[in-house]
């Protein structure tokens, strides 16, 4: 099953009050809990001027107002509701032509239950695309952003970031998973609270850290266990996907997953049903999956570590976060903020600091994202005795992190042996030492926006030795 956060809707229209009645309980034992049934079909055309369904499951032969004379109606006004009619055994040419007339599928009395509840959900899920479609088209022609506040703790002005902002309310009420990679420190989780906010889940997110769990822990933390089903366990508990109930699920570290637990996992997303440790029947969910992860889960598909099916399960939603050195125009944004938030938690005043100090944290490829900047600030926010943010602790910070390599996916997989060819790719041939100096300087000015103080502090220097090494590459020039 693959509905999502008991956020559809479905309507059932029929002459019949125990067609109505067995409809409506089986769907609603299968997670459908939001069903509406009506028995007089002159009703329904005003019912749906005041009310938004997902399905309508229609029968043809009713007194007043046929199905036949319903569907075009409701067809030319409501295109992204879904019609499915119900028919006798005998009249199935009659039904192939209502889906030529709107309908989506057709299904014959007496309806089974499996194929009631399989019709549905592939109804639902036509519904959402249709609906996700047209988001799409809306956000890309007009560019619009319509839930604002939903991003309310994600700090930004970058104009990649706010595209996938409007992605993001596109996917939010999708009944299908959603993965969002990005490295550590990149507001993934944050991501996540957004989704929430925009689904219209009317229960909770809940969020659990994957890394560390072996497969009996997974279990046991997920979908809870029986009393008895292990020793120790002298109660029942239940696991965090009930505690999700109509809400949202957040894994993070979803790439740290054993084998066997990846594959209850699918079972999860494809079934909508899970199995309590100790027990033999399955229970249904109906919450929403969010994954998360900071590692390359295709090269890991590759390895064969993650299972390809899961991860073409979870992609049908990927969100990839860019890392703060590829959004330095938020850095004086996220500073000011982070000051802010450092000073309230420290009870103190806001300090005041220098514009250079923004120049300066634009220099830094900060491997650690927002987190460490949020660091960076709050330590020096700490130490500032004088209402005012000396550059030192930042120079001190950054050079401590420079002196230890850290491999990002920027420069993964670079090997030593190539510095040489990539030093001649640059000047053409192998650099001498003055003309690679004075490239190192230069870059150094650049970053620093032509500060000699920051650029000195880079490059290990103090200034009045950068200032005569700046004259005497002028003379040469």
């Amino acid at each position: 099953m693959t509905i999502s956060c008991n956020q559809s809707r479905i309507l059932i229209v029929d002459d019949e009050s125990n067609v109505l009645k067995a409809c409506s309980s089986t769907l609603k034992i299968h997670g459908f809990n939001d069903v509406q049934t009506e028995v007089d079909s002159r009703k329904v055309l005003a019912l749906l001027e005041s009310e938004k369904f997902d399905v309508i499951i229609l029968d043809l032969y009713m007194p007043h107002v046929s199905g036949m004379e319903l569907l075009p109606q409701i067809a030319e006004l409501y295109p992204e509701t879904q019609i499915v009619v119900v028919t006798a055994a005998y009249e199935i040419e009659r039904a192939v032509s209502c889906i030529k007339l709107g309908a989506f599928d057709y299904m014959v009395k007496p309806v089974e239950n499996d194929r009631l509840v399989t019709t549905v959900n592939k109804a639902i899920e036509h519904s959402f695309l249709l609906q996700q479609l047209r988001s799409m088209r809306d956000n890309l022609l007009y560019k619009k952003q319509e839930h604002l506040a939903a991003f309310d703790e994600i700090i930004t002005q970058n104009s990649e970031l706010q595209k996938l902002f409007q992605y993001i309310e596109v996917v939010a009420r999708s009944p299908q998973p959603v993965l969002v990679f990005g490295e550590s420190g990149t507001g993934k989780e944050l991501i996540a609270r957004a989704l929430h906010r925009l689904s219209g889940c009317k229960g909770d997110l809940i969020s659990v850290n994957l890394a560390g769990l072996d497969d009996n822990m997974f279990s046991d933390t997920l979908f809870g266990h029986r009393r008895g089903a292990f020793t120790g366990a002298d109660s029942a508990r239940e696991g965090l996907i009930v505690k999700a109930a109509g809400g949202m699920l957040f894994l993070d570290e979803i790439g740290d997953l054993s084998q066997a637990s990846q594959l209850k996992l699918l079972r999860l997303i494809q079934e909508r049903e899970f199995y309590p440790v100790g027990a033999d029947v399955p229970r249904v969910s109906t919450a929403r999956i969010v994954c998360a992860t900071n590692r390359d889960i295709r090269a890991l598909v590759a390895d064969g570590s993650f299972r390809n099916d899961l991860y073409y399960r979870l992609c049908t939603h990927l969100i990839a976060l860019p890392p703060l050195r590829q959004r330095k125009d938020d850095i004086p944004l996220l500073l000011a903020h982070f000051v802010t938030q450092a000073a309230e938690k420290l009870g103190k005043r806001s300090p005041h600091y220098p514009k250079e100090l923004g120049d300066l944290l634009s220099t830094y490829s900060f491997p650690g994202n927002i987190r460490e900047l949020q660091a960076f600030v709050f330590d020096a926010v700490a130490r500032c005795t004088t209402g005012t943010l000396s550059l030192e602790p930042f120079k001190n910070m950054i050079a401590a992190s420079n002196a230890t390599p850290v491999v990002t996916p920027d420069n993964a997989g670079r090997e030593d042996s190539g510095l040489a060819q990539q030093l001649e790719s640059i000047w053409g041939h192998f650099p001498t030492l003055r003309e690679a100096e004075d490239t190192i300087v230069q870059a150094a000015m650049e970053s620093a926006r032509d500060n000699q103080g920051i650029a000195a502090s880079l490059l290990g220097l103090k200034r009045q030795t950068l200032n005569m090494r700046l004259k005497t590459m002028a003379q040469r020039t």
